[in-house]
C-alpha cells in the first residue's frame, strides 16, 4: 500500500522548472532513499509533501490525501526532521521537545527520555547553547518518540558525530520494523545502502533511477583484483572492461556487469592464482550519472 504518492510533480519558479514529473512511490513499512546533488530538487519535493509548496502541475498525496489541502489532516501523522534545525533560543531542549510532541497532540515520555540517553543530549541547557548537531538531536527525539506513521527526513544527520549516526540509523531500523514507512533524502550513500529498501536518484529535477539497490547494480562496474600465473593480454579490448591498472602479476580493473561472464572465461585461461571481487556499491552507482562533472558539483559525500 502507498503510503506517499507523486504523480507527474512539477514545480516552476518564474521560467526555472525545479522539477519535472517527479514519480515517487513510499510503501508501508518501507525506507526510500532520496538522493541527488545539491540544487537537483529534493528539498523542493519534500516542501511540497509538507504542504509549504504548492506543485504547479501534478499530484502529491499522503495517506491517499492531497499534499497541499489536506496538509493539517496530514500532518498529524508525519515526523519532519530538517537538516538545519532553528531553535527557540530561550527554551531548553527538553522544553523543545515537549512542545514538538503537545503540538502532535502527545509524546510518548518513555520513549522520550530513552532517547535522550541514547543521543547523549543534555535537555536542561538553552537552545542558544547548543551546537549544530545537538540541534539535530533535539528534532531527532522529537520525531522518533511521536507514534508518527510517516517520517520525513531530510538530511537528517547534518551535523552529528559518526556515533550518533549510528544511533540514528538504529532508530530508523526500529522504526522500519514497527511498521512506520520512512522518506530519507540524505548525501550520505552509505547511510542510504545500510537503510534503504530502494532508492530514487534525482537530477535538474528528473527522476534518473528508482528501484532496488539489486535492480540498480546491473548499472554498475564490479570491481576485480586478478593475480595470475601467465601474464593477461587483450583485456583491453573487450567490452566493459575500464580502469585497468598492473602491478606485476596482480592487474586489477572494472567491468561492466553484463561483460563480467566473458571477461571471467578470458583471465581463466592464463592460470588464475587470486581473484577478488568487489561488489558495486550505491556510490559507484550514483558517480556512473555524474561521470564527466565534478565532485563539488554532485555534493557527494557533503551535507546541504
Amino acid at each position: 500500500m502507498a503510503v506517499l504518492q507523486t504523480t507527474d510533480l512539477t514545480k516552476r519558479f518564474g521560467k526555472f522548472t525545479a522539477l519535472e514529473g517527479v514519480n515517487l512511490e513510499l510503501n508501508e513499512g518501507e525506507v526510500f532513499g532520496f538522493i541527488g546533488p545539491n540544487g537537483a530538487g529534493k528539498s523542493t519535493t519534500i516542501r511540497i509533501l509538507l504542504g509549504i509548496l504548492k506543485a504547479t502541475e501534478g499530484k502529491a498525496k499522503i495517506f491517499g490525501k492531497d499534499a497541499w489541502s489536506d496538509a493539517v489532516e496530514i500532518h498529524k501523522r508525519i515526523a519532519y526532521v530538517p537538516g538545519d534545525v532553528n531553535l527557540w533560543p530561550n527554551l531548553t531542549g527538553g522544553e523543545v521537545i515537549d512542545l514538538f510532541g503537545a503540538l502532535r497532540g502527545g509524546i510518548d515520555k518513555q520513549k522520550r527520555n530513552e532517547l535522550i540517553k541514547r543521543f547523549d543530549l543534555d535537555p536542561s541547557k538553552k537552545c542558544r547553547t547548543y551546537s549544530k548537531g545537538n540541534r539535530q538531536k533535539v528534532a531527532l527525539i522529537a520525531a522518533f518518540s511521536s507514534d508518527a506513521d510517516l517520517y520525513i527526513l531530510d538530511e537528517p544527520t547534518s551535523g552529528l558525530d559518526p556515533l550518533m549516526e549510528q544511533i540514528f540509523q538504529a532508530c530508523v531500523l526500529e522504526a522500519k520494523y514497527a511498521g512506520k514507512s520512512i522518506l530519507l533524502s540524505s548525501h550520505i550513500l552509505s547511510e542510504v545502502e545500510k537503510l534503504c529498501d530502494r532508492v530514487g536518484i534525482i537530477r535538474q529535477g528528473k527522476i534518473i533511477e528508482t528501484g532496488t539497490l539489486d535492480e540498480l547494480r546491473h548499472l554498475t562496474r564490479t570491481n576485480l583484483i586478478v593475480e595470475t600465473k601467465n601474464p593477461i593480454i587483450n583485456l583491453q579490448e573487450f567490452p566493459g572492461v575500464q580502469e585497468i591498472v598492473e602491478k606485476g602479476k596482480t592487474i586489477s580493473f572494472q567491468v561492466d556487469s553484463e561483460h563480467l561472464d566473458s571477461v571471467i572465461k578470458h583471465i581463466s585461461q592464463y592460470g588464475v592464482t587470486k581473484l577478488e571481487s568487489t561488489a558495486p556499491t550505491l556510490e559507484d552507482l550514483f558517480m556512473q550519472h555524474y561521470e564527466g562533472k565534478g565532485i563539488s558539483e554532485t555534493g557527494v559525500g557533503g551535507r546541504s
